[in-house]
């Protein structure tokens, strides 16, 4: 009987890649919040064997959309079917065809990585090999018995990613995957999203940076104000690349900021400011979604506080074993705090 499954699932995968059989499929799909349509989307399909990119930034709806596919959130009108499943009415039978790595990562740190895997393993009703190989799978077996706590941020991403494909989803939802990884770390996970295509599983990565879509995607689509509005190959995900500037409103008209020009960015009143040798600026932004649409483009989190751009860095400077502080390249020799933690992140990620 097992083989005769194994057979038949065999012959399956090679199958739905064939035919383009959609895993994820939208029509006419409509949020609507306090009287306001915040997500709009005539038609939207990922296919299985797909990895289909999704360009959004802060503002454009993606946080809806993540609630919708997860089941958090109900549609207002339209079709959502993710493998065949209302993720909101069949909410408890999602969870077995939905695997999820969200921007921030979803594991116990005070368990062991195994111990992480196993746990979820449990959750699946799966055998505890099957976290065993997976930790394998995402190059950690040899940090078995770690707390994840003592994980690097790369490494970290990695378990949570082991955690999102570990009972083999047939629909694997990504969100910023390659935040906070090193670069081994991002090739690492490339290899496995398009290895977990190749199995037969519909992928969708929401990124708010177009550099890390492109080389792993099939297509790109972008995704602004709630509506789809543009769609690109894989390979021309660069012509979303362009001249990124930072919108600043002053009085009646809007300063676009280059981000090499930004020394540091800073919170304050709910906002975030952009600091450069010109002055301080106030932006409609949080500094956390200063952080999502810049991270990408080295600027680094010091602190829970700041936000500095790492070429404008000119030495790291310990006060105290705990201490740290950044001194800057401008003529006033800037000093930024740096959190403990951000210390030894930036220590593992600069290789110093």
């Amino acid at each position: 009987m097992q083989r005769n499954i194994g057979k038949t699932f065999a012959t399956f995968v090679p199958f739905v890649l064939r035919y383009n059989i959609p895993m994820l499929t939208m029509r006419n799909l409509q949020k609507v919040v306090d009287g306001k349509t915040v997500l709009d989307v005539a038609a939207f399909d990922v296919a299985a064997g797909e990895v289909t990119g999704l360009l959004a930034r802060p503002g454009s709806g993606a946080e809806t959309l993540v609630g919708l596919l997860t089941g958090r959130l109900q549609a207002s009108a339209g079709t959502l079917r993710l493998a065949g499943l209302d993720p909101h009415a069949d909410r408890p039978a999602l969870g077995r065809v939905l695997g999820v790595m969200f921007a921030e990562d979803a594991v116990y740190k005070n368990l062991g990585t195994l111990a992480n895997l196993r746990f979820q393993a449990r959750l699946h009703r799966l055998p505890k090999e099957r976290a065993e190989a997976v930790l394998t799978r995402v190059g950690l077996a040899d940090q078995e018995r770690l707390p994840a706590g003592k994980l690097s941020s790369s490494l970290l991403r990695r378990l949570d990613f082991g955690r999102a494909i570990l009972h083999g989803p047939k629909f694997l939802l990504l969100i910023e995957p390659f935040a906070r990884c090193d670069e081994a770390t991002v090739s690492l996970l490339a290899a496995q999203v398009r290895e977990q295509a190749g199995a037969g599983a519909a992928v969708l990565v929401l990124s708010g940076d177009a550099a890390g879509l492109g080389p792993i995607c099939d297509q790109v689509y972008e995704l602004q104000d709630g509506h789809i509005v543009a769609t690109a190959r894989s390979g021309e995900a660069d012509s979303f690349r362009q001249p990124f500037k930072i919108p600043v409103k002053t009085g009646d008209t809007v300063l676009l900021v280059n981000p090499a020009e930004v020394l540091y960015a800073d919170a304050g009143d709910g906002r975030a400011f952009l600091v450069t040798a010109e002055g301080r600026l106030a932006t409609q932004y949080t500094l956390a979604e200063l952080d999502a649409r810049l991270k990408r483009s080295g600027f680094f989190r010091a602190h829970r506080a700041y936000l500095v751009n790492l070429q404008h860095v000119r030495e790291v400077i310990p006060f105290t074993r705990n201490a740290f502080s950044l001194r800057l390249d401008d003529d006033a020799g800037t000093q930024i705090p740096l959190s403990k933690s951000a210390a030894a992140e930036l220590k593992e990620l600069l290789g110093y």
